[in-house]
C-alpha cells in the first residue's frame, strides 16, 4: 500500500497550496529483510557521516582503536577485556546520541533559545558521564 497525498477540495489557502506544490517526500515503511537491509544502510550512512564530519567522534574513535587493541592484548580475562571494550563503545554511543540531539535541535531552528541550549548541554553531559564511566571501568579492571 502506498501512501498518497490528497489536496483539499475547499478554497485554496497558502498552506494547502504550498503542501501540494512542494511534493513532500513519502516515507516508506519497509518490512522483513528489506527493513533490515535499509536499517543497515542508514546506520552505515550515519557512521560514515560521523567519521567525516564530527570532530569529537573522530577523536574518540582514535582513542577507541588502540585502546581496544590494548584491551584485547592485555593480560586480563576475556570478560574483563569485553567490559573494557564495552565501556569504550558506550562513549561512542553517547557521542552518537549527542550529535543526533544537536542535529535535531539545529533542524528546529538555529536561533538562540534557552531550551535548545539546555538540550545540547544535557546531551553533552551524557557524553561526559559516559567518559567518566569508561574511565572508572578501566581503572577498576586495570589498577584496582
Amino acid at each position: 500500500m502506498t501512501p498518497s497525498f490528497s489536496s483539499s477540495s475547499t478554497s485554496d489557502n497558502s498552506a494547502t497550496h504550498n503542501a501540494t506544490t512542494k511534493q513532500p517526500k513519502i516515507v516508506v515503511k519497509r518490512h522483513g529483510v528489506m527493513r533490515l537491509l535499509y536499517t543497515c544502510k542508514h546506520s552505515f550512512n550515519g557512521l560514515k557521516w560521523m567519521c567525516s564530519n564530527e570532530a569529537a567522534f573522530q577523536q574518540e574513535l582514535l582513542l577507541f582503536i588502540p585502546l581496544t587493541v590494548f584491551a584485547c592484548m592485555a593480560n586480563i580475562s576475556a570478560p574483563q577485556s569485553a567490559l573494557l571494550v564495552l565501556a569504550l563503545l558506550f562513549v561512542l554511543f553517547a557521542e552518537l546520541v549527542n550529535t543526533a540531539i544537536e542535529v535535531v535541535v539545529d533542524r528546529i531552528g538555529l536561533e538562540f533559545h534557552t531550551m535548545s541550549g539546555l538540550a545540547k548541554d544535557i546531551a553533552s553531559a551524557f557524553v561526559f558521564v559516559s567518559m567518566l564511566m569508561a574511565a572508572i571501568v578501566w581503572w577498576v579492571i586495570l589498577w584496582a
